[in-house]
């Protein structure tokens, strides 16, 4: 086992002690714990600094507040498919194009739901796959983030090319992110796989912020100019009837 692999595991063991004590002090936490002294210390001192536990004025630890916000968003995550699932299904037999549940993983989506196409000849997307914010239907959550968090975003990552269609430049991608907060959707050809294309919508919650994106995926053959009106709206309103099941006061 390596070191790193340790130290987390150890930090598990301290964290775990607060699954059946609301508050312990550092003698508690030593008995409890069974782990040297020094290191037990070491660790607390980290596991404070970072926001995982805090003290108060009478040496008490507990979990920190920042527990509160991973809970938040693993109960958001988990109740947006349930919420997502039916509305998804009815859009996937009303367009017959495979429907995805994108949320954003720190600075990466991450495909959390999907009912695919019936069609034989369909794309490879599978839950839990990863993409960059950038690129395909993962976008529309980029384009919905704070400003602040979308320029550090900017600032910070390189655009790899992809697929074909993958924007690489900035400028490029700026407009784009602005056009699809203006528009409210995106439409993206060939930007993860070749010759594919998407339909996204933002999904906001109960203070309007960015949640999740829903986006119907083909062939870009199955996306004609002439049908994408109808997606667009059809995906909109998918996305519009999840956000008002998480309170988003969006008509």
């Amino acid at each position: 086992m390596q070191s790193q692999n340790k130290t987390v595991v150890k930090s598990m063991q301290i964290l775990n002690l607060f699954m059946n004590h609301s508050k312990l002090t550092f003698n508690e936490m030593l008995e409890l714990s069974g782990l040297p002294k020094t290191s037990l210390h070491r660790m607390i001192g980290s596991l404070e600094e970072m926001g995982f536990l805090t003290r108060d004025d009478d040496g008490y630890y507990s979990l920190g507040l920042i527990f509160l916000q991973f809970g938040q968003l693993v109960g958001e995550r988990l109740d947006i498919r349930k919420i997502a699932y039916p509305i998804m299904k009815e859009l996937r037999d009303d367009v017959e194009e495979a429907v995805n549940l994108i949320v954003r993983d720190t600075n990466e989506a991450m495909y959390i739901e999907k009912v695919d196409t019936l069609h034989p000849v369909r794309l490879y997307t599978s839950i839990g796959r990863r993409s960059p914010l950038y690129a395909g239907d993962s976008r529309i959550i980029l384009a919905y983030l704070s400003e602040e968090e979308r320029e550090a975003y900017l600032e910070n990552i390189e655009l790899k090319p992809i697929a074909i269609g993958t924007i690489t430049d900035k400028k490029i991608l700026r407009h784009a992110l602005e056009d699809a907060r203006m528009k409210g959707y995106t439409i993206t050809s060939s930007e993860l796989e070749d010759y594919t294309k998407s339909v996204s919508a933002p999904i906001l919650n109960g203070k309007n912020q960015i949640v999740a994106g829903i986006s119907v995926a083909g062939i870009d053959a199955r996306f004609q100019e002439d049908r994408l009106p109808e997606l667009i709206e059809k995906v909109k309103n998918a996305a519009r009837r999840i956000s008002l099941k998480l309170g988003s006061q969006t008509s």
